[in-house]
């Protein structure tokens, strides 16, 4: 039996409400260029709204002005959708509880998950999002999910419960050693003070 293989998220679609209420959300508030809307296809009673998320996949809302606005967390039982994140950078991150609050928008605060940070808060239909910040950049040649997954076997062999600083600095040593020739034949720690 083949393996049906994938090559990366091509779009996430969500049910929305009203059209311009969606656009508020995803543009007004996170930033999201509007870039395209047609009906949608499989029923032309609802808009669909496609919105860049900052990578050029795409975030698409079906709506309808039938539809209200659920203020309440959207289930989280099994085959529902827990929460979606997005990335931001460290410089967005820092600010961003203030930001959400000087909106008036609920939010977590602060989450440090060890290999990055992230803040969660609540779309105004009562979907969980979340914005997060890797805290490392993977080495040339290298993918964030290429580091985590060297340092998830670096944190298993020290017998540690989640993936901290030590195990990712070393998860990107690795990974360049192993990516990134050099002429030495002993690229190992050396003493250029003589301080030994």
């Amino acid at each position: 039996m083949d393996i049906l293989q994938t090559q990366g998220l091509h779009h996430i679609t969500l049910m929305g409400a009203g059209r311009q209420a969606t656009i508020d959300f995803w543009e007004g508030v996170l930033g999201m260029p509007f870039v395209f809307e047609q009906p949608n296809l499989d029923d032309p009673d609802q808009g669909h709204l496609y919105f860049d998320p900052g990578d050029g996949r795409m975030i698409t809302i079906f709506t309808s002005e039938a539809r209200g606005q659920e203020h309440s967390r959207t289930p989280t039982g099994a085959g529902c959708v827990h929460h979606i994140a997005f990335a931001v950078s460290q410089s967005t991150y820092w600010g961003l509880k203030e930001k959400l609050e000087a909106r008036g928008i609920g939010n977590s605060g602060e989450k440090d998950r060890g290999f990055m940070n992230s803040i969660y808060f609540k779309d105004p239909l009562g979907l969980l999002i979340e914005l997060a910040s890797y805290r490392f950049e993977p080495p040339e040649g290298a993918t964030h999910a290429d580091v985590l997954f060297e340092a998830h076997g670096i944190r298993v062999d020290a017998g540690d419960d989640h993936i901290a600083d030590a195990h990712l600095a070393e998860a990107i040593v690795r990974l360049s050693r192993r990516n990134r020739r050099s002429l030495s034949e002993d690229r190992g720690p050396k003493d250029p003070y003589g301080k030994a």
